[in-house]
C-alpha cells in the first residue's frame, strides 16, 4: 500500500511539474510606484467595460449591464447607442468596443456582446439604425469566461479575445471559437494569412482573454485570467498554442508557448491592457491595481494599489495620458458613492 501511495504521489508531482503547478509566479511583491497625476473624468457609471477613441479625441465607452454605448467629451458622458440584443448575466453583457481604422470614411464602431445563445461581434454607425452582425456563434458561458476584448491591429484586421465558456477542452479544439484569439477582416471573414487557412483562429489554448495590445514594432500582447494559480501576460504568435487547460502558467512542455510574465491570481486578474513604448500596462480586477511591466516581462511595478478598487481596462488617450476604467459595480466589488469611474492618469 505504501508503495502504491508513493507512486501516486510521485505521479501527481510529476504532472504538476510538467504543467507548472508548483512554479513561483515571475512577478511577486512588485514594488509600488507613484502614479503621477490622477483625476476622475467621469463618475457614476455602471460597470464600464470597453473603451476606444474617435478621431475627434472623444471616447466611446460600453457599460456591461446597461447595454449602453456612451460618448465622453470634456468630462461629460452621453448615451449614443444601446445594444438591445445584449443579455447581461454574470460576466456577460455589452463588453468590448473598437473603432474602425477607417472611421473618417466608413464610420463603423464595433462591439462584442453576449446574446441569448452566444457571443457576437457587430458593427454600427452611431445614430443610424440597428447593429449589423459581423460574427455570431462564439460560445457563451452561463455566467463566466465570455472573453470580450476586441481591437484593430496595425494590419487593419480585427482581433477578438474569447473565453472557453466553461468548456475547458474547447480551448484546444481549433474547430471551436472558444478559448481563442480570432483574426478577421472588418466584415467578419477569416483574415488573409491566418495560420490555419480559411479559419478565424489566430492562436488557441486560452482560458479567458480580456486584454489585447501591440508594440510599435507589431508585436502582439494579451492578458489572460488563470484559474487557481497563475494569471499570464503572453506574447502572441500566429498559430501559437498557449496551453490551457493542459498548462496554467509556465511549464516544461515544448508544445505550448510560455507566458512572458505570471502573477498569483490574488495579485492580478488582469483584464484590459495597453502597450506604450516598451511597457505594458495591465488593469487588474481582483488585484485592484495597475501593473506596469517591460515588454520583456521584466521590471514590474504596481500603481494605484487598493486606491480605486477593481480596474477593468486601460487605454492610451490621444493626449498621451492613460484612461482607466474602474469596475466596482460589476457584482464583485465594493462600490463607493461615485463609482464607477473613468480615471485619467498622467504617468
Amino acid at each position: 500500500m505504501v508503495v502504491v501511495v508513493a507512486a501516486l504521489v510521485a505521479a501527481v508531482v510529476g504532472v504538476g511539474l510538467w504543467r507548472g503547478w508548483f512554479a513561483d509566479p515571475s512577478v511577486s511583491d512588485a514594488p509600488r510606484a507613484r502614479a503621477g497625476t490622477v483625476q476622475t473624468l467621469v463618475a457614476n457609471l455602471e460597470a464600464p467595460w470597453g473603451l476606444a477613441f474617435l478621431p475627434d479625441g472623444s471616447a466611446l465607452v460600453t457599460e456591461r449591464d446597461s447595454k449602453r454605448v456612451l460618448q465622453v467629451t470634456g468630462g461629460e458622458a452621453r448615451e449614443v447607442a444601446r445594444i438591445e440584443e445584449a443579455t447581461p448575466a454574470g460576466e456577460g453583457g455589452l463588453l468590448g468596443l473598437a473603432v474602425s481604422p477607417d472611421y473618417p470614411t466608413d464610420r463603423w464602431v464595433y462591439v462584442y456582446y453576449t446574446a441569448d445563445d452566444d457571443n457576437r461581434v457587430a458593427r454600427l454607425r452611431l445614430g443610424e439604425g440597428s447593429p449589423e452582425i459581423v460574427l455570431s456563434g462564439i460560445p457563451r458561458g452561463s455566467r463566466t469566461h465570455n472573453g470580450g476584448r476586441i481591437a484593430f491591429g496595425p494590419d487593419g484586421m480585427l482581433y477578438v479575445g474569447t473565453g472557453d465558456a466553461g468548456d475547458r477542452d474547447a480551448a484546444q479544439d481549433r474547430n471551436s471559437l472558444a478559448g481563442k484569439i480570432l483574426r478577421m477582416t472588418p466584415d467578419g471573414r477569416p483574415a488573409p494569412g491566418n495560420p490555419f487557412g480559411d479559419t478565424l483562429v489566430y492562436s488557441y489554448g486560452h482560458r479567458n482573454v480580456q486584454g489585447l495590445g501591440w508594440h510599435a514594432d507589431g508585436t502582439m500582447y494579451a492578458a489572460e485570467f488563470g484559474q487557481n494559480h497563475y494569471d499570464e501576460l503572453n506574447r502572441i504568435t500566429p498559430g501559437g498554442n498557449y496551453g490551457w487547460p493542459e498548462v496554467e502558467g509556465d511549464s516544461d512542455d515544448s508544445r505550448f508557448v510560455a507566458p512572458i510574465a505570471t502573477w498569483g491570481t490574488a495579485e492580478a486578474s488582469p483584464s484590459g491592457l495597453a502597450v506604450v513604448g516598451d511597457r505594458v500596462w495591465l488593469a487588474c480586477l481582483r488585484g485592484q491595481r495597475l501593473y506596469r511591466i517591460g515588454t520583456d516581462g521584466q521590471g514590474a511595478e504596481a500603481l494605484l494599489t487598493g486606491e480605486y478598487g477593481r480596474l477593468r481596462h486601460v487605454a492610451p488617450a490621444p493626449d498621451g495620458s492613460l484612461w482607466v476604467l474602474t469596475s466596482n459595480r460589476d457584482g464583485r466589488g465594493s462600490p463607493e458613492a461615485d463609482d464607477d469611474r473613468i480615471l485619467r492618469l498622467v504617468p
